[in-house]
């Protein structure tokens, strides 16, 4: 996991390791493979001295380890294989220039018999977390807790306190010895680089990224947005379209960093379970939004999202608006002087024209619903920017040796 982390920085790997399960994969294998064991070890060598006896079982603890690599492995490989299925199948075109896979279930379904394994892989590392507990329940049951110890230091080494390579009264040894003044001075340190890094963004307004036609969230796809962070969409749909041709084939124009000047907090995401939602505004209707979120097998067959029919149900909390308004004007996001006072009046409005269109697409839905402000949100993703008209864009594509001039598509997807 350590070589691997520098491997994914590199630009050709990242591009195809990221928002993959092999992310996935190599966090797991550092998490329980390393802090995990890590911690298993401490436990075993700390709970027999705490209660003055020996380790009820060793052939337990080893069973424990030996179950939890096992876990681990088959918790690890699929995913790694997951990743890399991931990542090409999101890549491949064929031969005439198309993508090969231009539905994102396509991917998803390829990829199921991974995660049967990976749960299995899961449940036997637990598996062997609970033969640690049992075993160190049965120590601390044959021992008796001491809760006070006498101990003494080792004695001190005869070696001078400076060798001869650091004989300077301000070398790293004086340092080191120091813990509170060295403790400061790396806290400065790390200030000063901070605040080189972050003043310029804020006192140059050029240095920030706007685009003209991006403007702050309505009220209601305000509450909407934290609707979606709430039911944690951002999880598994990501929310930054790469500029890679198989991304704007798969998804639209790729996002710019001015899009994002009023996202508090960003939500780029890491995982692409499902797919970028991006550039999603305005490419269903909102009676499409509300019957996914109903059922998502309804409209996308094969899907492994879960239902989220209690959005249909509960009543949207306005109360607590004016306060979001105000705290997202003092990050930045230029909401005019006493907006607060006619937000809820705007929010009414939008939503019940998003509750008129539910109503022509054959679904009924209230207007106070919390479904009207996620459908409201997402329906404004993407949609500040907007690709003028023009002729479809030519590109070249290798057929059997020769070339033809194909028009590049958008591919839909689920």
């Amino acid at each position: 996991a350590t070589l691997e982390g520098p491997m994914l920085s590199i630009k050709s790997v990242n591009s195809l390791s990221h928002y993959t399960d092999w992310t996935i994969a190599h966090v797991h294998t550092g998490a329980l493979g390393w802090n995990g064991f890590m911690v298993f070890s401490m436990l075993y060598w700390l709970v027999p001295r705490l209660y003055n006896t020996k380790l009820w079982s060793l052939k337990l603890a080893s069973y424990h380890f030996w179950i939890g690599l096992l876990g681990i492995m088959f918790y690890a490989i699929p995913m790694y294989w997951a990743g890399v299925t991931q990542g090409l199948m999101w890549k491949q075109f064929n031969s005439d220039g198309f993508m090969q896979y231009p539905n994102f279930l396509e991917t998803v379904i390829q990829i199921l018999p991974m995660y049967r394994i990976r749960a299995i892989g899961g449940s036997l590392f637990i598996l062997g977390t609970l033969l640690m507990a049992y075993n160190l329940w049965r120590t601390a049951k044959s021992g008796s807790f001491v809760p006070e110890e006498e101990v003494q230091a080792a004695r001190l080494s005869d070696a001078p306190a400076t060798d001869s390579g650091h004989k300077h009264p301000w070398g790293h040894r004086w340092l080191e010895a120091k813990p509170l003044l060295f403790t400061v001075l790396a806290l400065v340190a790390i200030l000063v680089g901070g605040l080189v890094e972050l003043v310029p963004l804020h006192l140059i307004k050029e240095n920030v990224p706007t685009i003209s036609s991006v403007k702050p969230y309505t009220a209601l796809e305000v509450l909407g947005r934290d609707l979606y962070i709430r039911e944690g969409c951002v999880g598994c749909h990501s929310q930054m379209i790469r500029p890679f041709r198989s991304e704007t084939e798969r998804y639209g124009e790729y996002s710019k960093a001015g899009e994002f000047v009023f996202d508090h907090p960003f939500l780029w995401g890491s995982k692409r379970t499902g797919p970028d939602l991006h550039r999603v505004g305005g490419k269903y209707p909102d009676a499409w939004h509300y019957n996914h979120m109903d059922d998502p097998r309804s409209t996308s067959p094969g899907s492994i999202m879960p239902r989220y029919s209690w959005l249909l149900t509960q009543k949207l909390d306005t109360s607590s608006l004016p306060a979001r308004i105000g705290a997202l004007r003092k990050v930045g996001v230029p909401y005019p002087a006493g907006y607060e006072q006619k937000a809820e009046i705007e929010l009414k409005a939008q939503a019940a024209r998003i509750s008129a269109s539910l109503a022509a697409g054959m679904v009924k839905a209230s207007p106070d619903r919390e479904i009207i402000a996620l459908i409201a949100y997402l329906q404004r993703l993407g949609t500040d920017i907007k690709a003028p008209a023009a002729p479809a864009a030519k590109q070249t594509a290798s057929v059997e040796g020769g070339a033809v001039a194909l028009p590049v598509t958008t591919s839909t997807q689920n």
